[in-house]
């Protein structure tokens, strides 16, 4: 492979595709806490970005040197993904069903949370391995750094859609963001096993 313009192009489409899970997850955070700072978002979109920068070198890694276990784990991919997301798009429920004080001290994305969110929502990306395997090693840093960029740009998109919204729907932000969480699962699940 080599430096062409379909190189950019496939990394930033590729970056645009996996990041959809991420952009929803920020949307749900963006409604579940809609007077979050700008300072915050940008750390949110950050962490969803590194783990969209992560996943695909680590895959890249394995491909490289432990094909052999990498593809026994990935028949796990959806069901971590599906265990993850349901865990905290429930909890998110239970929170919103509960109401009143404990609602609102939920409703802040703690940092536990944010990194189970972005384990979940990047899972898949390991397997984007396989496809930039042909890369060199810079190569493949490159393409995992833009699609960490797009990334971080759709995802603050979705932080910041989310919170403008999220002032507006404030009594049903935790009931749309778990139920947003819980759906990504599924479909995660469904996207890997079928």
């Amino acid at each position: 492979m080599s430096w062409t313009f379909t190189f950019f192009f496939n990394s930033i489409f590729t970056g645009a595709g996996l990041a959809m899970d991420a952009f929803s997850a920020s949307l749900a955070n963006g409604l579940n806490e809609p007077d979050m700072r700008r300072r915050r978002m940008f750390c949110i979109a950050g962490v969803f970005a590194g783990f969209q920068f992560l996943m695909p070198l680590l895959g890249w890694f394995c491909v490289h040197t432990l094909a052999h276990f990498f593809s026994a784990f990935q028949k796990f991919i959806p069901w971590i993904a599906l265990i993850l997301l349901c865990f905290i798009g429930g909890k998110m429920l239970l929170d919103a069903r509960l109401g009143g004080e404990a609602e609102k001290e939920c409703r802040v994305c703690t940092l536990a949370t944010l990194l189970m969110q972005g384990v979940a929502t990047s899972i898949d990306a390991l397997s984007v391995g396989f496809t930039i395997a042909s890369y060199d090693a810079l190569m493949a840093f490159v393409s995992c750094l833009i699609i960490a960029v797009v990334t971080y740009g759709i995802c603050s998109a979705g932080l910041f859609i989310g919170r403008r919204f999220g002032i507006a729907l404030a009594d049903k932000a935790s009931v749309f963001g778990g139920c947003i969480l819980i759906f990504i699962g599924i479909e995660i699940f469904l996207t890997g096993i079928l």
